[in-house]
């Protein structure tokens, strides 16, 4: 077992968008929401790629995707991420995360996603970069269909206690460990581990880098994963660390995660 890891957020951290929010068209191609749904979601990526998403905005969107959700089919959400996955994510992967997952993998350490995006988004994302675990959103599953209701939440410091639950049942050594983020509201994370990084931050979580003296990363370059994967050589996934965790959702899911890489301050 790995005795310290790298825990990444994901939307603008590993990809350059928000990854449910990039599922829209092929939601509603299933159907399961109509145009104007999928006009919403472009309208909100455009402003989330702008300047980020505060609390109060990932909270109406919350709320707003939660009632949108209800009833969906929870295999039918899973086939179809599986089956636009590589279409959609691949070009959205920053070159630049993957360098550092590979390098973080090849020194021994764990690679986690933790993102308040939905598992059913988050865990095929995961597998596809190689990491060995997924912290994200789950939402309570009855008779195959989400009942709206949320289990767990990663978000804010609901993030960081997912991160020490994880480390405790590893054996991580926290002060060892690595995190990284875009977002203000990940601040509990990022404090969680002994080396946190920021990437691409908002203005927000500039300013508390400046202060503590974090440093500061800046990912800019989104290649084709499997191009980048294959130049690198990065190691295959951990399919046993990608097993579906039963109840999970795509509420919550849309507007939650951040971040990027360029050079270590």
């Amino acid at each position: 077992m790995a005795t310290s890891a790298a825990f990444f957020d994901l939307d603008k951290t590993i990809i350059a968008k928000s990854s449910t929010l990039a599922f829209g068209r092929s939601f509603y191609q299933g159907g399961l929401i109509n145009r104007r749904a999928v006009l919403r979601s472009a309208f909100a990526q455009f402003v989330f790629a702008l300047s980020g998403a505060d609390e109060d905005q990932m909270d109406r969107m919350r709320k707003y995707l939660t009632a949108m959700c209800t009833g969906w089919d929870v295999q039918q959400i899973r086939d179809i991420v599986n089956e636009t996955l590589h279409e959609i994510i691949d070009p959205l992967v920053y070159n630049e995360a993957v360098e550092l997952i590979v390098e973080h993998k090849a020194a021994g350490r764990d690679v986690v996603i933790i993102s308040s995006s939905g598992d059913e988004v988050v865990r095929p994302i995961g597998e596809m970069v190689g990491a060995d675990h997924v912290i994200a959103t789950r939402m309570v599953v009855r008779e195959g269909r989400y009942t709206g209701e949320i289990e767990f939440y990663a978000y804010g410091r609901h993030k960081a206690d997912g991160l020490r639950e994880l480390a405790a049942e590893r054996g991580y050594d926290l002060t060892d460990s690595y995190a990284y983020s875009d977002s203000i509201t990940d601040v509990p994370m990022l404090e969680a581990v002994g080396h946190p990084y920021v990437v691409n931050p908002d203005k927000a979580l500039r300013k508390v880098a400046a202060e503590k003296q974090w440093p500061t990363l800046a990912f800019t370059n989104a290649v084709p994963l499997r191009e980048r994967l294959a130049s690198l050589k990065a190691p295959q996934p951990a399919t046993s660390a990608v097993m579906a965790a039963g109840a999970a959702g795509l509420a919550a899911l849309l507007w939650y995660g951040h971040s990027r890489r360029s050079q270590r301050d």
